[in-house]
């Protein structure tokens, strides 16, 4: 196919080449030789530190970093991963059920959940969001303890972009940036108002808040509550005005029953005046005596109960004090029978596989307003949803997979014909990029998504294994980088480090770029690294849970060119949340059609001296120099070629094509 693709290529290119005025002849054309890409260097042995690890990078450049501001990181205070949840002792069949044992958290626990069942409080003195001052206890640790499991009070969470702001999410509140010089990006004000997780989301004037933990107040203080049922407890999803982005104020506080581990802005397709929060709980269900109609238990003893769904909140955004929740839909419900437990029941589905969670709740829902689809990581399940009326979901299709232990989190390719999940093997506290590490275990899967939409498994990701076992390690957060023509995604990694990585091919995905720190200690493992890693506006955006948040940028090379960049570039978003994805449609510009032909290059989809003609033309309609005719007709030639071609080749041949016929 190659050959005759070529053949084709070289006649009609040719031909369209020499009768263009405005081109160069043949005889001038040169054919372009991609950048050299220099070897990926290894991640292992990096030096540890908590602000001064030794880093490598590959193909990316850290050009900022903003630590922690006072009152939101103590270092006594980090996370302590104790051995004996990373490598449990085998059991004595002759001990009593270890009632004074350590028991570690299970696979499909995320950190703060294991974080929130133990009794150590620790927070620092800082101003909560009524302005008042509060203190929480610190604990008295015997100095020769050694490190001491404590609370997840103060790590780093998910991102949310407004103009020149970034938010950050944080266990103990949020911090918001003014990032308008991205090599230094500025503190504007610290919230204090604990509760974690503490993601963040922003629509207009208002911020959204997940909170999920026990201590949670609905004051925000740093107080917390003792008693198993009150009702200064929150926990649900907080409101805040920023109308004044220096004292945002909290005006409402939804409570839900499972509190919010994550949640997702979802808008109304005909009222631009109402929007739709998804909220995903992942926690216990609290209280009935706490909050009116929380009730838990398994569907067949208790059909009431408050498991095996999402809370979904409708806020008036004229009104946004009013808000509240209008539907708790049964997303995993069997179609045929109707039972609200209709998906993974849990555990391995044969032997050798992993021990998956059940599907009783999302971990993330990211949605695709664009597209009127969301897509659920769902404990032992990926979804696929039709939001097309944003109250009342439906479920499309489902996967399981043996090798995931916890759907994580999802992320559309740009047209929604597929689908990366993550798999949160070892919920984020746990080593799991080791030599002996299965390859596909806390990995990325790539679903594509049928015309029925079928969700069909295609290809898994992994870093290379070369973190070691103080490292907390698995998949976790990203987002696209809006390259044309490819399907490329940054994401986090914990103590992995972040990475990005290119699935246009669904089946054999490759990582073009990385960065890493060494581990926080040589000798202890402490929750650290990247929680999350996000391209916008030209920058990644990295919040790194002990270390503050880090600015990197692409740096040019034959994986990823200068035009590539560019035209990622050109996508531009005033306003930004990572689980409400947005459409990318690239200008009809020269840079565009360049990263095209940069793509055909590397994959030698047409004669290098014929890309070199098209190259020469598009070239000089940059320089201002081609007529309109000449590009429009070379157009048709690629639009021509696109169907003599297959897979993404086909598609950017198309895409170029369109691209220059726009312009007559």
């Amino acid at each position: 196919m190659k050959h005759a693709l070529t053949h084709l290529a070289g006649v009609s290119l040719l031909a369209l080449t020499m009768a263009a005025c405005s081109a160069p002849s043949d005889e001038d054309s040169q054919a372009y030789v991609l950048p050299e890409t220099d070897p990926a260097p290894s991640r292992a042995g990096l030096a540890a530190g908590v602000m001064d690890a030794e880093s490598v990078s590959w193909n990316v450049n850290l050009i900022a970093n903003v630590p922690p501001p006072p009152g939101f990181f103590d270092e006594e205070t980090m996370f302590f991963v104790p051995a004996e949840w990373i490598d449990p002792p085998e059991e004595d069949e002759d001990a009593a059920d270890g009632d004074d044992a350590e028991e570690a958290p299970d696979d499909g626990a995320d950190a703060d959940e294991a974080a929130e069942n133990e009794t150590t409080e620790s927070a620092e003195t800082a101003e909560t969001a009524d302005g008042e001052t509060a203190d929480a206890e610190t604990g008295e640790d015997d100095a020769d303890a050694g490190p001491q499991i404590r609370p997840l009070a103060f790590a780093n969470t998910d991102l949310a972009f407004s103009g020149d702001r970034v938010v950050m999410g944080n266990f103990h509140g949020f911090n918001i940036y003014d990032a308008a010089v991205p090599t230094d990006p500025e503190l504007l004000v610290s919230v204090a108002c604990p509760g974690g997780q503490g993601d963040v989301s922003i629509h207009g004037n208002l911020l959204f808040h997940s909170v999920e933990q026990g201590r949670a107040r609905l004051d925000c203080g740093a107080g917390g509550v003792e008693e198993d049922s009150s009702e200064e407890r929150f926990l649900g999803v907080r409101i805040f005005d920023i109308s004044d982005i220096t004292a945002p104020v909290q005006v409402a506080a939804v409570q839900t029953c499972r509190g919010s581990h994550t949640h997702t802005l979802v808008p109304d397709p005909t009222d631009p005046d109402t929007l739709y929060v998804y909220v995903q709980g992942t926690s216990g269900v609290r209280p009935e005596s706490e909050l009116a109609g929380c009730v838990g238990g398994e569907p067949d003893e208790n059909p009431d109960t408050a498991l095996y769904s999402i809370d979904i909140i409708e806020v008036p955004l004229d009104a946004p004090e009013t808000a509240a929740v209008v539907n708790r839909p049964h997303i995993f419900a069997d179609p045929e029978t109707g039972a609200i437990a209709g998906l993974w029941a849990g555990g391995a589905i044969e032997e050798g596989a992993q021990e998956a969670s059940s599907t009783v709740a999302c971990h993330d829902i990211t949605v695709y307003p664009e597209m009127n689809l969301a897509a659920g990581a769902c404990g032992g399940n990926g979804i696929l949803l039709d939001i097309s009326d944003p109250v009342n979901p439906q479920r499309i299709s489902d996967l399981f997979d043996p090798n995931m232990a916890y759907w994580h989190s999802a992320t559309f390719t740009n047209e929604a014909d597929a689908v990366l999940f993550t798999d949160e093997w070892g919920g984020g506290l746990m080593p799991r990029c080791r030599e002996e590490d299965p390859e596909n275990w806390g990995a990325n899967i790539v679903a594509t998504i049928g015309e029925d939409g079928t969700l069909e498994r295609r290809g898994f990701f992994k870093i290379p294994p070369e973190q070691t076992s103080v490292e907390n390690c698995v998949a976790h957060n990203g987002s696209l980088i809006p390259v044309p023509g490819r399907d490329i995604m940054v994401q986090g990694w914990y103590s992995g480090g972040l990475s990005i990585t290119d699935f246009t091919d669904p089946d054999n995905i490759v990582e073009i770029a990385f960065f890493d720190r060494g581990p926080v200690s040589e000798e202890n493992l402490f929750l650290a690294g990247y929680w999350a890693a996000y391209w916008h506006n030209g920058y990644i955006w990295a919040p790194e849970i002990v270390r503050g948040l880090d600015v990197l940028e692409l740096v040019p090379n034959g994986l990823l060119t200068e035009n590539e960049i560019a035209a990622a570039n050109l996508i531009r978003f005033d306003e930004a949340n990572t689980q409400t994805q947005l459409h990318f449609d690239w200008p009809a510009e020269p840079v565009v059609a360049l990263a095209y032909l940069d793509q055909l290059t590397r994959t030698e989809a047409l004669a290098a001296d014929r890309l070199g003609q098209a190259r020469d033309l598009v070239n000089a309609w940059s320089a201002g120099e081609a007529e309109t005719d000449d590009l429009v007709l070379m157009g048709t030639h690629f639009q021509e070629l696109a169907g003599e071609a297959e897979g993404a080749d086909a598609e950017r041949m198309q895409a170029l094509g369109d691209l220059l016929v726009s312009l007559g």
